[in-house]
């Protein structure tokens, strides 16, 4: 038996996801007991964040992307084919509107790694991608027009 469940497995990834809502109540009653002034710094460190308050995930189309999510590279993958969506198709897919569309983020371990990143990719100096990046919060970014 177990031997015949490895088989049906070895060359797939196996993604169980939990979806749930449970405590979606609570956090849209907790943002309207606050004053603007609360939730303007919030949005100065979270950005957008609270809008996913009122976005309505479709559990059965969320399972079904996150059976062909690969984490290791970011994508979806289909057999022998990856796909990675556009901004446009994530927000058609999730039914959200686009929030900030001039805005990238990126959870950089490492600044000055992202920084070096960036300067790759880009092909500009190290004081062009240092004099772009941005504080937020606790977290640096760099606004998509930079880009």
């Amino acid at each position: 038996m177990e031997n015949e469940f490895l088989d049906k497995v070895e060359n797939n990834a196996v993604v169980r996801v939990c979806v749930t809502q449970n405590n979606l109540q609570e956090l849209k009653e907790i943002w309207a007991q606050w004053d603007d002034e609360t939730k303007q710094v919030f949005y100065y460190n979270y950005g957008d964040l609270p809008y996913l308050l009122d976005i309505k995930v479709d559990e059965y189309l969320f399972r079904a992307l996150a059976q062909f999510w690969n984490s290791t590279y970011s994508c979806f993958t289909f057999g022998e084919v990856d796909l990675v969506p556009t901004i446009e198709e994530y927000t058609a897919l999730l039914r959200c509107p686009r929030l900030q569309e001039d805005k990238v983020y990126s959870q950089a371990i490492n600044v000055s790694t992202f920084i070096k990143k960036l300067m790759n990719i880009l092909a500009m100096s190290e004081q062009w991608v240092a004099a772009r990046v941005k504080q937020k919060g606790d977290s640096k970014c760099i606004p998509w027009k930079s880009l």
